[in-house]
């Protein structure tokens, strides 16, 4: 009798969504959150700031066919949506921009230059070239561009514009030996963990102080402290990763597949070369590719200089201010500043495109072909972006905020001094993930922490510090944060993975950075 084995079925593992269909999801679940909060607003004063102890309940400014066109036109809204006087986003008002068409512009504009500057292979050379000089001393160069962007993320809200520099790193990480992870955790946990720990950033301190009635001076000591304490644990969790997968590549959370065919940017093809190069390889500069250089280190270099608000930071002016649209602050610019922002540095990158293009020779077909590839290979992180901005259209549209501003300030009132500081650093965590924008956040929030602090004992420049720790601590996993899920999305890397390496860093973090503003609020 002959026995025939039954085959065995395979289970079927789960597989995290795209960041593409999180977003959605996020998307629909925050819809849904908001048709369960009830509408409401408070009285405003002169400035526009909301008054502390006149929030209402108000009747819905939409029916349910309004919100249900909310939903499916979030993703637009957040791409070119316009707000109006009444703080109504919509691609059909008269009103200053909400969506993200500018980021957009910018990470295509990056995206173009990235393909017509590899093309000549330029990077790729250059980067072999550092990488054969820095085979046992990859760490420091970890630790040092941290640093940088921590720095810059501190003192002027440095985070969309690391968007240029992950086909920088990419390949140079991967010629040393490091996964996208690596180099995706160095630029978004240097730059946000600078930004949790600003000094005297006038996108985020600056903004708060001006709306608590608070000099940008004050609390300094305190905000510095935190800013050293958190870059270093901050660093510290990247190079004990880089090194373990340097030493053992199976312990990579992202693997090292190379990317398909298909879905491959120049980037990827460039990591996937410099990964497998044999040792000896020459790496010698031609005349050509160095002019290359010299025009890609211009244009980054002027790009880092252009944006950076020298006369409020010099300055130390509180007020307000505006990151993610217009990049401005209400300090007088000084004469030789630039104040460019995304449409001069969409064009910069454009610019940079053609001459690097002139230089190499290239046809003028040729140039334009790699410049539309370029944009092309960008239109994934775009997807992202514009999504992230949709979630903030539905939540402004519907009139929520304001009602989950009334709970937070029912939360904080009647405390203690250390736990009134260690609550508005909880409270404003998801209050950040509705608002991404650490200057909108200090708009909203301030006004009615500030009163409320003085109530409990604790100092303003101590509750500004308080809730910078949250809000910035939100921006380091947000799905609603462009330079995370934007990021991510460039480097090619999971936000599951993401968050599986990350969770204990920002764990940590929280309890270091309460504990210290505890101990403050306490002494005074």
């Amino acid at each position: 009798m002959s026995t025939t084995e039954a085959p065995t079925k395979k289970k079927r593992s789960f597989t995290f969504p795209s960041a593409v269909t999180t977003l959605a999801l996020v998307t629909v679940a925050v819809w849904v959150a908001a048709l369960l909060i009830p509408a409401g607003e408070y009285q405003l004063d002169s400035d526009g700031s909301p008054v502390p102890g006149t929030y209402q309940q108000i009747p819905s400014p939409l029916s349910f066919g309004d919100r249900v066109q909310q939903l499916v036109l979030a993703p637009i809204n957040g791409l070119y949506g316009l707000l109006d006087a009444e703080g109504f986003v919509s691609t059909e008002a008269f009103g200053r921009l909400f969506g993200q068409i500018g980021v957009i512009a910018f990470i295509m504009a990056i995206g173009a230059f990235i393909s017509v500057s590899f093309s000549t292979r330029a990077l790729e050379v250059a980067v072999g070239s550092l990488a054969n000089r820095l085979r046992s001393k990859g760490w420091l160069l970890i630790a040092a561009v941290m640093i940088l962007f921590s720095i810059l993320g501190s003192t002027m809200g440095f985070s969309v514009e690391t968007f240029g520099f992950y086909a920088l790193f990419i390949p140079l990480l991967a010629a040393l030996g490091y996964d996208r992870l690596t180099t995706a955790a160095m630029i978004i946990l240097g730059a946000l963990t600078g930004v949790m720990g600003s000094t005297v950033n006038p996108f985020s301190i600056g903004v708060a102080s001006g709306e608590a009635g608070a000099p940008l001076g004050e609390g300094i000591g305190l905000r510095m402290l935190l800013w050293v304490i958190l870059t270093a644990m901050s660093v510290g969790w990247v190079l004990r990763y880089a090194a373990r997968i340097r030493k053992d590549p199976d312990a990579s959370l992202v693997g090292w597949a190379d990317p398909d065919a298909e879905d491959a940017s120049d980037t990827d093809l460039a990591a996937e070369h410099l990964e497998h190069e044999p040792e000896g390889t020459d790496h010698t500069l031609t005349s050509t590719q160095k002019w290359v250089l010299v025009v890609t280190a211009f244009a980054f270099g002027l790009m880092i200089f252009s944006v950076i608000p020298w006369s409020s930071i010099l300055g130390a002016s509180t007020g307000p201010a505006d990151y993610y649209v217009e990049h401005e602050t209400s300090a007088e610019p000084f004469a030789w500043e630039l104040n460019w922002w995304f449409p001069q540095l969409a064009m910069l990158f454009i610019f940079a495109s053609i001459i690097v293009g002139l230089i190499a020779r290239m046809k003028e077909a040729e140039i334009v072909r790699l410049i539309g590839a370029g944009a092309a290979d960008m239109i994934g992180p775009a997807l992202v972006v514009s999504l992230a901005g949709g979630v903030s259209a539905i939540m402004t549209n519907t009139q929520t905020l304001d009602t989950i501003l009334n709970s937070m300030e029912n939360l904080v009132s009647g405390l203690s001094a250390a736990g009134f500081a260690i609550v508005v650093t909880v409270i404003n965590i998801p209050l950040a993930l509705l608002v991404p924008s650490t200057s909108g956040h200090a708009a909203l929030a301030m006004p009615l922490l500030a009163p409320l602090a003085d109530f409990a004992g604790v100092s303003r420049p101590t509750t500004i510090t308080a809730w910078m720790s949250g809000a910035g601590l939100t921006m380091l996993w947000a799905p609603t944060q462009v330079v995370v899920v934007g990021g991510l999305a460039i480097a090619k890397v999971g936000y599951d993975v993401y968050l599986r390496f990350v969770w204990p860093l920002i764990v940590a973090m929280f309890i270091v950075s309460a504990g210290i503003i505890a101990v403050a609020a306490s002494l005074g």
